[in-house]
């Protein structure tokens, strides 16, 4: 687990883990209404749902001395508006992130790796296959 350092504080200094960059993020992107889960990947062309103990998982950081970038991989709810999603997701993200680490977020890149189809009922099902 990589640790990177902050600057130096009146005490020493602090380092933060990418892991907990990531965690924070993670838990930022699911508390957002539309997001399905975290994706570990597309494996076989179906995106990988990951459960709530993973959620670093489907995220990837670069953290540097005073800044990061942050990539997160969700699967999203059937129906919603990704473009919206992604926008809040944004935000939140590098809300949490610059509020609990002091970081200062230069990117979060969204990537959607698939749409959860579990409450669409079975008639939409069959349209979206035949389409």
């Amino acid at each position: 687990m990589e640790q990177n350092m902050m600057p130096m504080q009146e005490n020493g200094s602090v380092k933060i883990a990418d892991e907990v960059v990531a965690v924070i993020a993670g838990i930022a992107a699911t508390d957002i209404e539309g997001v399905a889960g975290m994706s570990g990947g597309v494996a076989g062309g179906i995106a990988e749902m990951l459960g709530r103990k993973n959620l670093s998982k489907g995220v990837k950081v670069n953290v540097g001395e005073t800044e990061t970038t942050i990539d997160i991989y969700i699967v999203v709810d059937y129906g919603v508006k990704i473009t919206e999603v992604s926008k809040n997701i944004q935000e939140q993200v590098k809300q949490s992130v610059e509020n609990m680490t002091g970081l200062n977020v230069l990117e979060v890149n969204i990537h959607v790796q698939g749409v959860k189809l579990e409450n669409v009922d079975s008639k939409e099902k069959e349209e979206l296959k035949l389409n």
